[in-house]
């Protein structure tokens, strides 16, 4: 017959009462125990259980340990400390033949396992015997920091625990030598505890807060709190003098309900030029994003504004896309004001989009001393290449074949002299409704330097919901097929397709032919 592996101990934390506060570990090793254990009184009701409630399976093996004493007296021959030891020996003993027989034991534990909590005791005298895990849980001091919406500590400010059974001058001496504090275990120990937070000289600054989370929740001044109402369950608290200072301007602010009128801040603000990558929030880089955070105003075309969730405390500035200048200056003349400004554009900045527009405008004399940041993005080049694989893996070029800013005659200049480059070319703003024919010029321009076969990738709306890959030749380009939302890769004479998985992979290998010389048609 073969021995049961043994099992493991788990000592898990609930938090302070409100079940919403069991962490999403805790619930599941909870619902997953063989055996679950909780400590109580004689009257035997058990707060971890009730917050653990929802979690249990209503067939596991239930193990109250019940104290034989908790505050009254004993005539155990070892007096209350001997039958507290026994106790906890017993208990051990109960939870290690369940461990033995190869079941897994959650202990549960209000607040935290390791922080004045029952469990230590079986910690303590299993975990040397039997795996022992200890999952951590909210503690009562962080929660009446929350119940009091105060920090306890700020900066170099230090926080004591201290335990309301000490006797009355040595809390008075510890409180009086710390910057914050957190007294436990009141209960009948209250009144020793405001004395001694008086005998410090702090009474006046001291805070007292009962069942933390829980229903009956309860917070107030210590000095004005009844002795005779005190639970158990309640903490005195002293927030550190800095945690709890205000700083003078916050006085100055309107109340609730008022009218706030945004006020243009003292000196020169900044413009930061942003690029949002090609797509949602997952291209979006983690440093654009605390800019983007940090605005109080957002400028850029329409839909590329749509893609920066909604915030209320920002004030956003839309127009067309053919006003890059008027776009820029508005931008600037809101950080000349104070205003924290980010230009926002789909992208890269700095390739075809409001980077090099706003450091245009940003050049006159009117704008020198307005501070200008360009933060980089993904481009759709790199989001199209990588959608198939690496046909920008070699030396290539970007070619927009917009002749709104330059004449056609420069942009089909430009397509011949990277094509007899072989150059892997990325089309950007390849067609429009005023602008038809470039794709289908531009395929013929490049014909006449590249074989009818070269591989030709088309992506559009890649990363967003409408994308769509194609991969097709030089020759069999439709320009059908291409709207403003599309860019072209053009591969180079060494550019290759494969077929992998029943899909097309593109690459332009990073070796080239040792002639060194340029492959024409």
């Amino acid at each position: 017959m073969s021995v049961p592996r043994p099992g493991t101990l788990y000592g898990v934390g609930l938090g302070p009462g409100d079940p919403e506060l069991v962490t999403i570990k805790a619930a599941r090793l909870i619902g997953a125990a063989d055996v679950v254990a909780y400590h109580s009184a004689r009257h035997g009701r058990s707060i971890a259980r009730r917050i653990a409630e929802p979690h249990l399976r209503g067939d596991q093996i239930e193990e109250a340990l019940v104290y034989p004493v908790t505050t009254e007296t004993t005539d155990h021959p070892g007096g209350y400390q001997g039958a507290i030891d026994e106790f906890y020996a017993e208990a051990a003993e109960r939870l290690a033949a369940h461990l033995q027989a190869g079941r897994d034991v959650v202990l549960l534990a209000e607040g935290d396992p390791l922080f004045y909590g029952s469990y230590m005791h079986m910690h303590k005298r299993l975990a040397g015997r039997f795996h022992a895990e200890v999952v951590p849980g909210v503690t009562s001091v962080s929660a009446a920091a929350a119940a009091l919406g105060q920090p306890l500590v700020e900066r170099d400010e230090v926080l004591t625990i201290l335990p309301g059974t000490l006797p009355r001058e040595e809390l008075a001496r510890r409180l009086a030598q710390t910057d914050s504090a957190a007294v436990m275990k009141l209960g009948r120990t209250f009144g020793n505890v405001r004395g001694a937070f008086a005998d410090a000289g702090k009474l006046d600054d001291a805070w007292f807060v009962e069942r933390a989370t829980m229903d009956g929740q309860r917070t107030g001044r210590l000095a004005d709190v009844d002795p005779g109402s005190v639970p158990y369950f309640s903490l005195a608290v002293l927030p550190g003098e800095v945690a709890s200072s205000v700083p003078d301007e916050v006085s100055e602010q309107p109340r609730v309900g008022e009218q706030v009128v945004q006020q243009p801040r003292a000196g020169t603000g900044e413009v930061v030029v942003v690029g949002t990558g090609p797509a949602g929030r997952d291209w979006l880089t983690p440093q654009v994003a605390a800019a983007l955070a940090a605005a109080d105003d957002l400028v850029g075309y329409g839909p590329y504004l749509d893609r920066v969730p909604p915030n209320p405390r920002q004030t956003r500035h839309a127009s067309d896309n053919r006003v890059e200048a008027e776009r820029a200056a508005h931008a600037l003349d809101l950080a000349a004001s104070g205003r924290s400004v980010a230009v926002v554009s789909a992208g890269d900045p700095g390739v075809f989009a409001m980077a090099t527009a706003v450091l245009e405008v940003a050049s006159g004399e009117k704008y020198l001393g307005v501070p200008v940041r360009v933060l980089p993005g993904l481009t759709a080049a790199q989001a199209v290449a990588a959608a198939v694989g690496a046909p920008l893996g070699h030396d290539y070029a970007m070619i927009s074949l917009s002749d709104r800013l330059k004449p056609w005659d420069v942009v089909a200049a430009r397509l011949a002299a990277a094509a007899k480059a072989d150059l892997a070319i990325a089309i950007y703003n390849p067609r429009s409704k005023a602008r038809p024919w470039q794709v289908g010029a531009a395929r013929d321009v490049l014909l006449e330097h590249r074989a009818p076969g070269t591989p030709v990738v088309l992506g559009r709306d890649v990363g967003g919901a409408g994308e769509r890959i194609t991969v097709t030749t030089l020759a069999d380009l439709d320009p059908e097929q291409v709207d403003m939302r599309t860019l072209l890769i053009i591969g180079s004479s060494t550019t290759r397709v494969v077929t992998r998985n029943g899909r097309a992979t593109v690459f332009t290998p990073r070796s080239y032919p040792s002639s060194g010389g340029v492959v024409s048609a």
